[in-house]
């Protein structure tokens, strides 16, 4: 019987030892976008149609920081002038890398990509962004990204709006109703859209 208690007793502490504690409430939570943008919510669809119609095409994992007052962007290396230097990689978002998952083929800037696992990285300017899509998965930030990983890299322009955004914010639409979905990123007056064409090939 004292053999049993003790063997309970060091289960019990090794049970303790090794229990993970839960993580508080992240500051930028992670998100999720998809294309079509009720593609979660298919189940509930009346039709075998309209539950087609909304079969997941495209998914977007990101963290969606804040601005707390901060700039977005800084031409300086001045700390505190903005969050991310312009020329410098950032990882569209925070915490751990942004990803995009197609669930079928598609086309972006003009290479063919098969469906998969990607993660995206954006260098900005003031008038343009420079989109990488890279094979590299699972990773925090951008500091895994490598050059020669990148499957995409293209450039889009990047326009102010008279709404400020207080978080980054990521949808998935389609301007024309076809094939052609936009990869819409905003945060604070910054806009910028990635088209990426969905294709059969």
């Amino acid at each position: 019987m004292k053999n049993i208690l003790l063997a309970a007793a060091a289960m019990a502490i090794t049970f303790t030892a090794t229990a993970q504690e839960f993580a508080e409430l992240d500051k930028s939570p992670m998100d999720a976008a998809y294309y079509p943008a009720q593609a979660t919510k298919r189940a509930f669809a009346k039709t075998d149609e309209q539950k087609a119609a909304l079969q997941p095409q495209i998914r977007v994992l990101y963290s969606r920081p804040s601005l707390n007052g901060r700039n977005v962007f800084t031409a300086t290396d001045e700390k505190g002038s903005g969050i991310t230097k312009y020329g410098s990689k950032w990882r569209l978002g925070a915490n751990e890398s942004t990803e995009i998952m197609l669930m079928q083929n598609a086309v972006i800037g003009g290479k063919n990509l098969m469906a998969g696992r990607y993660t995206v990285v954006v260098v900005p300017q003031e008038n343009e962004w420079t989109v990488h899509i890279n094979s590299e998965n699972d990773g925090w930030g951008n500091f895994s990204h490598k050059n020669d990983m990148d499957i995409v890299t293209t450039t889009i322009p990047v326009t102010t709006d008279s709404e400020s955004l207080e978080n980054l914010s990521i949808a998935l639409y389609s301007p024309n109703n076809d094939n052609v979905v936009h990869m819409k990123m905003g945060w604070g007056t910054y806009r910028a859209e990635l088209p990426i064409t969905i294709e059969q090939w």
